[in-house]
């Protein structure tokens, strides 16, 4: 469980956070094995024997001072008693987790004792889509056969395909069996049977290991609608119905399917669902006229209007997902408007992922699946932070949904260990931490989780089969505890800063502005917040003029010259200001690829987000020696190094550039043994997306995609911003609006 501060001291009082211009929260990654120094947690049993506060519920932790019959919560400073039991268990000589470290992992009781119970098996469902091109089919192909080999024995698996029906695959006997059930093309029509009745679940979900090659020859007979007619051609009605996505009702009867066995045969189904197109078909079709030239002539502003959803169905059907404990993967392959802001609640709400492919031919979806199946992941979540009396969580950012009843508790129905989320901090009086104490700011966070542990596999006694295989579920507690100390002045609070977590803090709260207020308003928000953080850091330097001081800016430090920890926050801003996350409609940015990033983007956690906002130029003498770790984004850069070889690293993208001047003799591209392919090996290893890698030689090949990369001399376009030479002028522009705000 990684967890990072935007500050390491806290402001000290409302006015002191609110005149430092900082955001104040932090993010958390829950299951990451480690905390953010490479620390693992102390693993145990008892759970359930955790001493809590009487008052606010926290945990037991390292923190609190204990007596000999009582201990006093390290939160709100409550006096609570010991049992009998837990003072034995507590003076045993295997001391329990929780009074060794304050970073503890431990294994619940699971309800109910029954064997049955506490046995399951995982479930995966593949739903394609047949509306597509057969290169669309072949790389779904591609992928699905990557995932097989990605799952583990004793899983279960099924294969379905969509169009203007629903196609069911029995590959369990030795040729593959489809059933088809007409899809309605009406909008709120039902199935004219239940998918039980067409082929009952366990005939659909065929184990994994004996059925592997079954179901890689059930794939090779899908063939996209566009082929059905034959060499005449469908006429008519049956062109219209061949044409026809009907992802909305094919999603709603698959998740009823599934849901039956929920908490019985599964704990947790995940379905992939393979999309090249935006549905068309039946409910939960979306209208896709929406995008177009139509907002020239209407007036209306298309930053604010593509980003909202045009219906509630996908946002209702992840809720009944959630119930019947089924997690949603969108996978979409596409080209085309497919209003992926509609559809991407039913993944990030169940605890699934979005992934977005412009096109077939250079798309990462196969190494992509099998990342995303090879690592191990938890479900059924529940995550609590609480604080000390003095502040409390503000708002909560990322994908889980929040709990009805309970105030800052959130559920997560699916959790990898790369899946990161934040809270902001408010202060709960106008006192703030008091200055005649020894008691210092506390955060706990709680999260519960259930794993699948795999069977040890065992042969059926007499013959050389595995016998059939369920998995152990294991509901485990993972509790930080974490003390924080207090900022006495602005520059003790602007010198513990961690640039990252600010730069997370503030993406979540610019894609929250946009989806309310438009791409312009998140803009603005952004652009206000470093004028305001420069004003507030200059005064509290004593930089600021005065009544009679320069006009020209000549005073303002914009580059926070006496303050490191601040100095990346100008590039941070710009950067995301020319990110396609934040750049307007007529620059060319697609609706779908905004809100792709916008799903990314409010995942990772600060290190990875600050890689895809700010990508890292390292340039190389040669493929085996570095030259320099680190230049500016900008072709100036490039000119002044004298390196013939630069690598960027954008996240989801890795760059190796040539440049003109670089030696032919020098090999290209660069050998599999060399350093730079070992960076390169490495970093696609710690992703939890497969990154684009491109070699490109400049004087050879277009470079535009590199240049592209080469911000800091490229214009801020729109709203009043700088438009002229790109870095340099954008910190004449905030020094100029500094000057203005200070007035």
């Amino acid at each position: 469980m990684a967890v990072r501060a935007t500050v390491l001291r806290f402001p000290s009082e409302p006015d002191a956070q609110e005149s430092s211009g900082l955001p104040w929260g932090v993010t958390v990654t829950p299951f990451a094995s480690k905390d953010e120094n490479g620390n693992s947690p102390v693993y145990g049993s008892g759970g359930d024997l955790i001493p809590r506060c009487e008052n606010c519920w926290a945990y037991y932790n390292t923190y609190c001072d204990q007596e000999q019959w009582a201990w006093s919560c390290a939160l709100c400073g409550t006096l609570n008693g010991l049992s009998s039991e837990t003072i034995s268990r507590f003076s045993s000589s295997d001391s329990p987790p929780e009074i060794m470290s304050s970073f503890i992992d431990l294994e619940l009781p699971l309800e109910g004792s029954e064997e049955e119970d506490m046995q399951a098996r995982p479930v995966y469902v593949a739903a394609i889509d047949l509306a597509s091109s057969e290169e669309f089919l072949e790389l779904t192909k591609s992928a699905l056969l990557a995932a097989l080999e990605a799952l583990a024995p004793g899983s279960l698996f099924g294969l379905a395909t969509f169009s203007h029906k629903l196609g069911l695959y029995d590959v369990q006997g030795p040729i593959p069996v489809v059933k088809n059930v007409f899809l309605p093309e009406d909008s709120d029509g039902t199935l004219p049977m239940e998918l039980e009745d067409a082929m009952p679940l366990f005939s659909f979900l065929a184990p994994v290991e004996t059925c592997k090659d079954r179901i890689a020859s059930a794939l090779e007979t899908l063939r996209p609608t566009s082929s059905w007619g034959g060499t005449g051609g469908a006429q008519g009605l049956d062109r219209v119905m061949l044409g026809g996505r009907g992802f909305g009702l094919a999603m709603e009867s698959l998740i009823s399917y599934l849901g039956s066995e929920h908490g019985n045969t599964f704990a947790l189904a995940r379905i992939f669902a393979f999309l090249s197109g935006p549905p068309d078909y039946g409910p939960g079709q979306l209208d896709t006229r929406r995008y177009g030239e139509q907002y020239a002539s209407r007036g209306e502003d298309a930053e604010l209007a593509l980003l909202p959803e045009q219906t509630p169905f996908y946002k209702d059907l992840a809720a009944v997902a959630v119930q019947a404990g089924v997690c949603i993967d969108i996978l979409a392959v596409t080209n085309e408007y497919t209003d992926l802001a509609s559809l991407k609640f039913l993944s990030i709400d169940s605890g699934g992922s979005l992934f977005f492919y412009p096109n077939t031919d250079d798309s990462t979806l196969p190494q992509d699946m099998y990342r995303m199946l090879s690592r191990p992941y938890a479900f059924n979540c529940v995550m609590r932070l609480r604080t000390s009396t003095e502040f409390k969580p503000g708002n909560s950012y990322g994908h889980f949904f929040p709990d009805p009843q309970y105030e800052n508790v959130q559920h997560v129905i699916c959790c990898d260990s790369y899946a990161t989320y934040a809270y902001d901090f408010d202060f709960a009086n106008h006192t703030g931490f008091s200055k005649n104490t020894s008691e210092l700011p506390m955060i706990q966070l709680a999260f519960q989780y259930t794993v699948l542990v795999p069977p040890e596999e065992h042969s059926t006694t007499g013959s050389g089969q595995t016998s059939r295989m369920k998995y152990t579920l294991k509901r485990r507690l993972r509790i930080r505890t974490m003390q924080f100390g207090v900022a006495r002045n602005f520059n003790e609070l602007y010198d513990s800063v961690d640039p990252e977590v600010v730069l997370s803090i503030l993406v979540h709260k610019v894609i929250l502005s946009s989806l309310t207020e438009g791409i312009r308003e998140g803009r603005m928000l952004l652009h206000d917040w470093l004028v305001i953080l420069t004003a507030q850091y200059n005064e509290s330097c004593k930089n600021a003029p005065n009544e009679f001081g320069s006009s020209t800016g000549s005073l303002i430090d914009v580059t926070f010259s006496q303050c490191p920890q601040l100095q990346l926050l100008p590039r941070l801003t710009f950067a995301l200001l020319r990110n396609p996350l934040l750049r307007f409609h007529e620059e060319g940015i697609h609706p779908d690829y905004r809100i792709y990033l916008q799903c990314l983007f409010s995942g990772l956690e600060p290190s990875s987000l600050h890689r895809a906002i700010y990508p890292l130029l390292t340039s190389y003498a040669t493929p085996d020696k570095l030259a320099y770790p680190r230049h500016s984004l900008s072709r100036a850069a490039l000119l002044t190094s004298e390196s013939p070889i630069f690598f960027l690293d954008a996240f989801t993208t890795l760059i190796v550039y040539y440049s003109s001047t670089a030696d032919p003799t020098l090999p290209y591209p660069p050998p599999h043994d060399c350093l730079l392919r070992t960076t390169i090996n490495k970093l696609k290893q710690e992703r939890s997306i497969t990154p684009r890698l491109m070699f490109i030689r400049g004087v050879q090949e277009d470079a535009t995609v590199f240049e592209d990369y080469l911000i800091e001399e490229q214009d801020v376009n729109g709203g009043g911003f700088a438009n002229v030479m790109g870095f340099v002028s954008f910190l004449e522009e905030i020094s100029q609006s500094v000057l203005e705000y200070m007035k």
